[in-house]
Formats: C-alpha cells, sequence, structure tokens
C-alpha cells in the first residue's frame, strides 16, 4: 500500500494498539479455496497473543477482493505472530493466485471529526 515503508519496517514498531489493513486479491474461480484459507489462517491469529479481534470483509457485486481489518495490541505482537513457523506453514494454503498488500495503521486525531 505504501511505496516507502513496507510492512516488515512496519512490524518493528513499538507503538499500539495498531490495526492491520490487508488487502487480497483473488482470482474469481479461487475464491472459495481462499475463504477456506483465510478460516485457518484467522483461527490461528486469534490465539496469538495480542490479537484483539479480526474481520474478513469482501467486495461486492461478486468481488473476489477481500479486505481483513485485525486489531492487535501491539505491532511487535502482530510481528512475532506473522514470523512464526505456525503461521509460515498456513500461508502454504491460500490459492498461488492470492496476492496480499497488507500495511498497520494507527489511530489519528481528527479534531472535531475523530478522536485517537
Amino acid at each position: 500500500m505504501d511505496q516507502h515503508t513496507t510492512y516488515l519496517q512496519q512490524l518493528q514498531h513499538n507503538g499500539g494498539p495498531v490495526v492491520l489493513i490487508n488487502q487480497f486479491d483473488v482470482a474469481p474461480e479461487d475464491a472459495e479455496r481462499f475463504l477456506d484459507a483465510s478460516a485457518d489462517d484467522a483461527g490461528f491469529m486469534r490465539q496469538q497473543p495480542g490479537c484483539i479481534s479480526t474481520q474478513l470483509h469482501r467486495g461486492t457485486a461478486g468481488s473476489s477482493t477481500f479486505v481483513n481489518v485485525a486489531v492487535w495490541e501491539s505491532a511487535r505482537g502482530l510481528g512475532d505472530a506473522f514470523r512464526s513457523p505456525e503461521f509460515r506453514t498456513r500461508t502454504a494454503q491460500y490459492p498461488d493466485s492470492t496476492v496480499a498488500s497488507p500495511h498497520v495503521f494507527e489511530k489519528v486525531a481528527v479534531p472535531g471529526v475523530c478522536v485517537a
């Protein structure tokens, strides 16, 4: 998502809580396999220390683009889970057509609009 900051750099960030937004583009014929792999992946991540919540969204009108929104206590906790051997074996379950675009965010306060 960001051409100047990599996901791996973001996993070194000391702040928190953070929100992982991960866009997945999948070939339409692979959507069901993607959902199966995603369910297994999410089940594992939900058990990891620091994972607060996760929610998968799918584009409308037959889209095969998905967005996962996961809240973590810290980027480091997310990074520990991401680097674990157990997670790495789960990534092999995703269809070959899957293209992931993860990025880590923090809330931002905008006066008169929202709080951080």
